[in-house]
């Protein structure tokens, strides 16, 4: 359904899947894997339901389906070249749909990315889901006080990158700022359940309710 673009990104050119029929844009941030057959199978199932949906490339052409490679991608990953993409397709989505107001969903390192992306543009984020994601880079925090957006989470139960404790303090730092933060931490769920291309951690039910959940909350958040 969808197909590879590129966009103008501070300068250089940034690439990603794109699916869309003029709907509410969202940004899908992915996983630590890379532009994989889940996260383009995600930008298709946003376009299904109305919404038009970009997922950078933020590898650059890289992907892999080792956890040791996609520990070594994203550690190699340059925050600011990664911002500088994510905000390029932001404007990209802006372009096409001619809507300004914009989702962004991501899962694990996309789920803090996502986070990050909201406090970068809050002038077009309107609506924030990270995926079992908590920022974790101490020396290059968003600038937390700039987010505008809500932000609806989904995180596991049993989840060690994650852990409920970490997403909890998280949440209750953003309240303390003022911020519009609502966390569903699902029961009996481990990390990557929405990821239906993991049999060993994926939960369907969950998933289902994650799913709808979020279209519910971009359909309200992104008619404003």
């Amino acid at each position: 359904m969808g197909e590879m673009i590129s966009f103008p990104s501070n300068g250089d050119t940034g690439s990603g899947y794109f699916a869309g029929g003029g709907g509410a844009p969202v940004v899908v941030i992915q996983e630590w894997w890379g532009l994989v057959p889940h996260i383009r199978d995600l930008v298709d199932r946003f376009a299904e339901a109305g919404f038009s949906a970009l997922a950078p490339d933020l590898y650059r052409g890289e992907s892999t389906t080792e956890p040791d490679e996609a520990g070594k991608h994203m550690m190699s990953l340059e925050l600011k070249q990664a911002s500088s993409d994510l905000s390029g397709a932001v404007d990209e989505l802006q372009a096409r749909t001619g809507r300004h107001q914009v989702g962004v969903i991501g899962f694990c390192m996309g789920g803090a990315l996502a986070l990050r992306l909201a406090c970068d543009r809050p002038d077009a984020v309107a609506a924030c889901a990270p995926f079992y994601g908590v920022v974790k880079w101490p020396a290059d925090q968003p600038d937390w006080a700039a987010l505008a957006s809500p932000v609806r989470g989904h995180y596991a139960s049993d989840d060690g990158s994650a852990p409920p404790d970490a997403v909890a303090a998280m949440a209750e730092m953003l309240r303390a700022l003022g911020k519009d933060v609502e966390i569903t931490t699902h029961a009996d769920t481990k990390h990557a359940f929405f990821n239906d291309s993991r049999p060993e951690v994926f939960d369907a039910d969950a998933a289902a309710k994650a799913w709808s959940s979020t279209l519910d909350f971009f359909a309200q958040e992104l008619q404003k």
